[in-house]
């Protein structure tokens, strides 16, 4: 038990799990003539692909808010692609995470529990840039931010053990079988637009709302928009039910790890 703690807890581990996560943040901007300038221009790059392609090609409107402005439409689709994003840079990493540090993995003395918690907080350097964007552009909109905005935080809990949850699990099936890394770029693409991301809950058909729901990105997704651009606080309930299940997951992807870590050496 004491040590599965600290696949959950990996306190002890902080400064090198901070100090490989800065290390991979560094390797993304490095040589690169805008540096991390890039983590601001990218996000914005796609907000207006997809803005222009939607909003003004395709005539969408946000639900029943036919009235609304281009900028709270772009900022609701801006929204979804802020949780979808980090839920993809960690997942689609992640049959990889042993695969590509075979030196790690001879060393006997080095946790490989934490290559997960590393992926997970480089990843959240792109989603901090990304809600920052997203506050300063709500509040231009809105003229402020709204008071729910404060539980954001809470809101993407249990955004951490799902991805952590979810790393153990694909490093140690994609340590084994190659191809996972393949099915999985398919299958997170196709999540992408079985999520709410471009479209409400709500606009769905009310028998299959509940349904939308077994989706682990579609309350984030929604409670995100809700407390940032709706004034409305989360439904703490549900917002607790759903961080419980991220945490089982979590609780499961390490056992399997720790189970399946053992013959990690003889196949890298």
């Amino acid at each position: 038990m004491p040590k599965l703690l600290s696949y959950l807890f990996p306190w002890r581990y902080a400064n090198l799990i901070g100090q490989f996560a800065r290390r991979e943040i560094d390797a993304r901007y490095r040589q690169s003539l805008l540096g991390a300038v890039w983590a601001f221009v990218t996000p914005l790059l796609m907000l207006g692909v997809y803005t222009l392609v939607f909003r003004f090609v395709f005539k969408l409107r946000w639900g029943s808010a036919g009235d609304e402005s281009d900028l709270t439409f772009a900022l609701r689709l801006f929204a979804g692609l802020a949780v979808f994003n980090f839920f993809a840079e960690c997942v689609n990493r992640a049959p990889r995470l042993v695969l590509d540090q075979p030196h790690l993995v001879k060393k006997v003395i080095f946790p490989l529990e934490i290559l997960p918690w590393i992926s997970a907080v480089a990843a959240l350097a792109n989603l901090a840039v990304s809600l920052l964007l997203l506050l300063l552009f709500g509040a231009w909109d809105q003229g402020g931010l709204p008071p729910s905005a404060l539980a954001l935080p809470l809101v993407l809990l249990p955004l951490l053990p799902l991805c952590v949850g979810l790393g153990w699990l694909l490093a140690a099936v994609g340590t084994y079988v190659r191809d996972v890394g393949q099915v999985l770029g398919m299958l997170v693409s196709l999540l992408m637009f079985l999520s709410p991301v471009f479209f409400p809950v709500e606009a769905l058909p009310a028998a299959l709302r509940p349904w939308m729901f077994l989706n682990p990105l579609a309350l984030p997704i929604t409670q995100t928009r809700q407390v940032l651009l709706d004034g409305q606080w989360p439904d703490g309930s549900a917002l607790l039910l759903h961080f419980l299940a991220c945490c089982l997951l979590a609780l499961v992807g390490a056992l399997f790890f720790r189970a399946a870590r053992k013959g990690f050496a003889d196949v890298v």
